[in-house]
């Protein structure tokens, strides 16, 4: 602890962000990158806490921190001190894509920071110091390595098991289990469907939240390392479960969570009712210079647009529909809005579930919470026109219907962003014969699965998550595989 008067002297402060009239036409990033000063005097902030929450596993019954288990108040020392390439040594250790999580993890970690809670003393009496801004020390530490090209360097290993290992889907759980494979001396492929590495990185998060170009050297860097990559191979299709069992040792699941959530109300197949992530890739498609046919294009350019769902991918379509050139954006959400502190039920050091508003929000549109779709209304040429929808409020645990509130939102275009519920059977998973959960998940006792040889990590092991709960996911498979491989050997 360097500074061990750093959390009363100095306030939190977080990257600012272009400002709305000018991000809002174009795909550019978000955020600003602060001086190096201010940086290193937001992790001076940092009291080097006896028990330290914000790392995770300190408190496994409530999940708290980081699911990395990032070691935070040691980089935020390094950083304090001008140290970056030790900080950026120690943050790799435990993270393979820190430019990721510090643009779009929600910073689980900041949630249990001890200066989340409670109030200091100040000369006007007492305020919230507010959590040290872990998420932008990160995301300076990742750039900087990464600009300077340490971060980047092949860690390639120098014996080679001779043990062949198959990775389904190349998100971020697929991407840190190969690279983990590969540096501990296996021989990788990765398979991917699309045409493009990356998943939900590449295609489920609009490049104003994530830029594309640190993806693409992290690839770089893995086939350095020796990872096989083979896209647009659809496997259980183009090539089946038994074969890819057959011509490897290990098989690694990590396709995703990607039966989206259905909206069951009447008139639901109008057209111009489109799922999120159909609408995301797309413009991540135009952004990547491909051209996407007239006949198949979503657009919110001049419509009347409706988000239902109000987490991450719905707020993602909120700022895709304004930069598209939407007429009007209204998000809605089943559920009452949240609190702006903690309820208290909901005590420090769990993760605050309190009212956020993303920078989509910041740029325009509506938000309405308690409000429940009926029905999709559409004209005479079958295209949706209208939502008919009532407000609900919470008793005793039960939604319950407003009476009177009935009402019609009048549209052209709704996106669903209500989320996923599991992995699809069909397919791969039935010819490898793995079991499934009540969820729809891929059913494993710590990442290993009913088939033999056969490993699952990320949002097809524990449904739909965060990008840092992926990596972390594809980390712990990458182990148990490496374990269940030199027990096979021997």
């Amino acid at each position: 602890m360097g500074r061990p008067r750093g959390f009363l002297e100095i306030r939190r402060s977080k990257a600012e962000s272009r400002p709305v009239a000018v991000r809002v036409h174009d795909w550019k990033e978000l955020d600003l990158s602060p001086p190096e000063p201010a940086v290193r005097e937001q992790a001076a902030r940092c009291m080097d806490c006896g028990v330290p929450f914000c790392m995770g596993g300190v408190a496994p019954a409530v999940k708290t921190g980081c699911p990395l288990g990032n070691l935070i108040p040691d980089f935020n020392d390094l950083v304090m001190k001008g140290r970056w390439e030790e900080a950026s040594a120690e943050l790799h250790e435990t993270n393979n894509f820190p430019e990721v999580t510090g643009r779009v993890c929600p910073a689980p970690c900041e949630g249990s920071c001890v200066l989340a809670l409670g109030s200091i003393p100040t000369e006007g009496g007492r305020e919230a110091p507010g959590a040290v801004s872990i998420k932008l020390i990160e995301k300076e530490i990742a750039d900087r390595a990464m600009a300077q090209g340490s971060a980047l360097a092949p860690r390639v290993s120098a014996v080679r098991s001779g043990r062949r290992v198959a990775v389904v889907g190349s998100g971020p759980a697929g991407l840190a289990c190969a690279q983990q494979l590969a540096r501990l001396g296996h021989d990788v492929t990765v398979y991917e469907r699309d045409d493009r590495l990356g998943g939900l990185l590449r295609y489920g998060i609009p490049d104003f939240k994530l830029e594309k170009a640190n993806l693409d050297a992290r690839v770089k860097q893995m086939s350095a390392e020796g990872v096989v990559f083979r896209t647009g191979v659809r496997v259980g299709e183009d090539l089946s479960g038994e074969t890819l069992r057959g011509g490897c040792d290990a098989v690694v699941l990590c396709g995703g969570a990607m039966v989206p959530r259905a909206l069951e109300v009447p008139g639901a197949g109008a057209e111009g009712v489109v799922q999120a992530m159909v609408y995301l890739t797309q413009q991540n498609r135009r952004v990547a210079g491909d051209m996407v046919p007239d006949r198949d294009a979503v657009l919110a350019t001049g419509r009347r647009v409706v988000v239902l769902g109000g987490g991450d991918t719905g707020s993602d379509c909120v700022g895709t529909a304004i930069r598209q050139g939407a007429r009007s954006v209204t998000s809605l959400e089943l559920m009452p809005r949240l609190p702006d502190e903690r309820a208290p039920g909901n005590a420090w050091p769990e993760w605050p579930w309190v009212f956020r508003t993303s920078s989509s929000h910041e740029e325009g549109g509506e938000r309405e919470f308690g409000v429940l779709t009926k029905r999709v209304r559409a004209d005479a040429h079958g295209r949706v026109e209208a939502l008919e929808v009532v407000r609900v409020e919470r008793k005793r645990g039960v939604m319950t219907e407003v009476a009177g509130s009935e009402h019609d939102i009048a549209c052209d275009l709704v996106l669903l962003a209500m989320g996923f519920v599991g992995s699809s059977r069909e397919g791969l998973l039935t010819q490898l014969g793995v079991a499934m959960d009540g969820r729809g998940n891929v059913l494993a006792d710590d990442h290993v699965t009913s088939a033999p040889g056969v490993f699952v990590a990320g949002d097809m092991r524990r449904g739909a998550s965060l990008v840092v709960w992926a990596i972390a996911e594809g980390r712990r498979a990458a182990e148990r595989v490496d374990a269940w491989l030199g027990a096979t050997a021997r």
